[in-house]
C-alpha cells in the first residue's frame, strides 16, 4: 500500500516522500479513505500513531479541489488543546502542504491577538486553535464560519479533562450544520461517546494503538541539570565521551538554531533542522550528517520525522518530548536491527512530571547519572517505584461525566450562561491544586467568562501549568513546551508519516 492509493494527488505524496516516508501507518490506512469519501470518523489513537497525518493529508486533498476562503473566513477547523499541541498540528499542515497553494494559520493564547487577527484577514484554508482564543477572535469579528467545511477535535478526551467542554458546546453553536466532523481521541470513554452524540453522523470508527517500548539493546539514561546549564553540560559530554555522529532532539525550531551555534562556536560541527529550513537546507545537513562531514545533528521532532540513519549511535534529547510516546519514537532511531545504541536525556526540574510519563509508559525508572559540576540546585525529584500508565486518568472520568450531561440539550451551559458553570468549577480549581495544573487552571475560566471577550480565558494558558502568560508566538511555530500535546510532537515510526 502506498499514500498514492490511498487517494492522495502528486503535490502531498511528494511532500511525504520528502519527508522519508514510503508507506501508511495503519491509522493512515483507514482513515484517509474514509476522510476523502466526506464521511465523519471518530478514531482512537493515541500520539505515536501517525494520526495528525491521519487527518491532515486528505484535508489537504479536499481542499486542492475546491474554491479559496472569503476575508476572515475558514474552510477547515482543527481544535487542540493546548498551544504546543496547536503549534505542531500547525507545522504538520505546513511540512504536507508545502507544495499546494493552501493557506494555514495557528491561533493561540498567552501572546497579543492583534497579529493573529492579522493573519486572518484574508481568510485561511486552515485554522489550528485552542478553543478560548478562537471564541476571543470570534467575538472580535476576526473569525467567520460560513464556509467551514470541516472540523477536527484533536485530542478530545484532554480537552475535556482540561475543562474546555463548555467552549466546545459554545464553539458548535456557531459552525455551520452542514459539515464533516474528525473526532480524535486516547480512548473511547464515556465522556467521549456523549460528546460524540451531538458532533458525528454514523461515523466510522478506528482503533490504533501505539508503540510503547523500546528497544532492548538501547541503553537509556538521563542526566540532572538545571535547565539553563543544559547546552554547557551537552558540550561537556560530547567532548568527553567523544561523541560523533549524534542525533541531538530540541523542542523548538529556535532551540535548535542557537543550540547549533553554541555547538560551532566551541568547534563541535553542527547544524539544525527543523520545519523553517528548506527542503534543500534539510537534505544538505543530513548529507553531511551521514557522511561524517557534521557532528551532531539537532533536530525538532516534526523534522526529525523519517530520518532513515544507519547505525546511529547516539540520541540525545536537550528537551524531553511534550507527550511520552515521541520519546519512544525518538530514541527508536538508534539500537536498530539489534545494533546496541545510547538514548541520553538531559532533564531538568520542571520536566519531572513528562519524565514521570515517559517511564509509566516504557514501564522502566531511568537511570540517572549526574556530572561533577553540573549537580543541579534545582533537584529532579525520584520517580516512583511503580508506574502504572493508567492510573492517573482514573479520577478524572467522574467529573466529566457531570459536565456532559448538565450541557446536553439547551447548549446555555456550554459557555453562555452566567452561573452553575463557574459555582461548580472553582472548587475543582482549588482541589486540583496538587494535581495535573492543567485541570486547576480551566475550572474558573470556563465559556462565561467570553461575554468579556478577556483573553486570558482562551484556555491556552491552562496547558502551560502556570497561567504565565509565556506563551510562545504563533508565527514561530514552536512545536513544544511544559504543556502537552504534540504530538506532537507527535512522532510517527519510521513506516508511516505522523
Amino acid at each position: 500500500m502506498t499514500f498514492a492509493s490511498l487517494g492522495l494527488s502528486a503535490p502531498i505524496t511528494n511532500a511525504v516522500t520528502e519527508q522519508g516516508y514510503e508507506k501508511p501507518s495503519p491509522i493512515q490506512a483507514q482513515a484517509i479513505p474514509a476522510i476523502l469519501q466526506g464521511k465523519d470518523v471518530m478514531a482512537a489513537a493515541q500520539t505515536g500513531t501517525g494520526k495528525t497525518a491521519g487527518f491532515a493529508l486528505p484535508i489537504l486533498e479536499q481542499l486542492l479541489h475546491r474554491e479559496q476562503p472569503r476575508a476572515n473566513q475558514v474552510r477547515v477547523l482543527v481544535l487542540a488543546p493546548t498551544r504546543e499541541l496547536a503549534a505542531q498540528v500547525g507545522e504538520c499542515f505546513e511540512v504536507y502542504g508545502q507544495h499546494t497553494p493552501v493557506r494555514c494559520a495557528v491561533v493561540y493564547g498567552g501572546v497579543k491577538i492583534n497579529p493573529q487577527m492579522m493573519k486572518l484577514r484574508k481568510g485561511v484554508d486552515i485554522l489550528v486553535a485552542t478553543p478560548g482564543r478562537l471564541l476571543d477572535l470570534y467575538q472580535q469579528n476576526a473569525i467567520k464560519f460560513e464556509q467551514l467545511e470541516v472540523l477536527v477535535l484533536d485530542e478530545a478526551d484532554r480537552m475535556l479533562d482540561m475543562g474546555f467542554i463548555h467552549d466546545i458546546r459554545k464553539l458548535l453553536t456557531l459552525l455551520p450544520a452542514k459539515r464533516q466532523n474528525l473526532l480524535f481521541s486516547a480512548t473511547f470513554s464515556q465522556a467521549i461517546r456523549q460528546l460524540a452524540k451531538g458532533l458525528v453522523t454514523d461515523p466510522v470508527e478506528i482503533s490504533v494503538n501505539p508503540e510503547n517500548s523500546t528497544a532492548k539493546t538501547v541503553k537509556q539514561w538521563i542526566v540532572p541539570v538545571d535547565k539553563k546549564r543544559k547546552p554547557e553540560l551537552l558540550i561537556r559530554l560530547i567532548r568527553e565521551h567523544q561523541w560523533h555522529q549524534a542525533l541531538v532532539f530540541s523542542k523548538t525550531k529556535h532551540g535548535a538554531n542557537r543550540l547549533a551555534l553554541k555547538l560551532e562556536k566551541v568547534g563541535i560541527k553542527a547544524a539544525a533542522i527543523h520545519g523553517n529550513k528548506s527542503q534543500g537546507a534539510r537534505t544538505r545537513a543530513l548529507d553531511a550528517f551521514k557522511k561524517n562531514n557534521i557532528q551532531i545533528l539537532v533536530a525538532t521532532d516534526i523534522a526529525a520525522r523519517g530520518l532513515d540513519i544507519d547505525q546511529l549511535p547516539y540520541v540525545i534529547n536537550v528537551d524531553l518530548p511534550a507527550v511520552a510516546e515521541d520519546y519512544v519514537h525518538r530514541i527508536g532511531r538508534t539500537g536498530r536491527a539489534g545494533a546496541s545504541g545510547e538514548a541520553i536525556s538531559l532533564v531538568c526540574a520542571d520536566e519531572f512530571d513528562v519524565l514521570v510519563g515517559i517511564e509509566r509508559l516504557i514501564q522502566k525508572v531511568l537511570p540517572r547519572e549526574e556530572v561533577e559540576g553540573f549537580e543541579p540546585d534545582h533537584r529532579v525529584p525520584e520517580s516512583p517505584t511503580h508506574l502504572k500508565p493508567l492510573k492517573p486518568k482514573k479520577p478524572k472520568k467522574p467529573k466529566q461525566k457531570p459536565l456532559g450531561l448538565s450541557t446536553d440539550g439547551s447548549g446555555k451551559g456550554a459557555g453562555g450562561g452566567k452561573g452553575a458553570g463557574h459555582a461548580r468549577k472553582k472548587p475543582d480549581s482549588a482541589k486540583a491544586n496538587g494535581g495535573p495544573g492543567r485541570r486547576s487552571g480551566s475550572g474558573s475560566k470556563s465559556g462565561a467568562n467570553s461575554k468579556a471577550g478577556a483573553s486570558p480565558r482562551s484556555g491556552n494558558r491552562r496547558p502551560s501549568g502556570g497561567g504565565t502568560g509565556s506563551g510562545r508566538p504563533a508565527g514561530s511555530g514552536r512545536p513544544s513546551g511544559s504543556g502537552r500535546t504534540n504530538g506532537g510532537n507527535r512522532a510517527r515510526s519510521s513506516n508511516g508519516a505522523s
